[in-house]
């Protein structure tokens, strides 16, 4: 026989019990609540900065104090990587079929040729082609409506 005491297994007091679940608890809320802040931290690109495959699929045509304007294409395939745009009207010269990707989730979309939206700031969006045609679009960003908590673009 050996000589070494082996507390029973549910030795533990209720109190050290309680601490023990708790902490695992307090862990995990902060978790929560950090990552989101955490996201919104990150400095997400604009829609000209980002590019798929070696190539930005938006291509600058006008830009002043208070607009940019920019003519996008994506062929089927594509992927128009997470970026933030400030208000933005978008219109639809070729349309097709894609997958938005935001704070919302992921959804199928078909874009019809000739329509436009007027959205307000996003922090973040993705788009990919899945049609077989390629999308193209004309974008105009209000740079006076910055994406809430960036500077406004310059």
């Amino acid at each position: 026989m050996h000589d070494y005491f082996v507390p029973p297994l549910f030795a533990y007091s209720e109190r050290k019990v309680c601490a023990m679940v708790r902490l695992p608890v307090v862990l995990l809320g902060m978790a929560v609540v950090v990552t989101p802040l955490a996201a919104q931290g990150e400095n997400i690109p604009d829609g000209l900065s980002v590019e798929w495959q070696g190539q930005k699929p938006c291509e600058k045509l006008f830009e002043d104090a208070q607009i940019r304007i920019a003519r996008c294409a994506f062929p089927p395939g594509a992927v128009h990587v997470r970026h933030s745009h400030p208000g933005y009207i978008s219109y639809v010269l070729n349309g097709g079929k894609g997958q938005l990707q935001d704070e919302k989730g992921t959804r199928q979309a078909e874009f019809r040729a000739d329509t436009y939206t007027n959205s307000q700031a996003i922090p973040w969006h993705e788009l990919t082609n899945t049609g077989d045609t390629t999308l193209r679009y004309l974008v105009i960003e209000k740079k006076y409506e910055p994406v809430p908590g960036q500077a406004a673009m310059k």
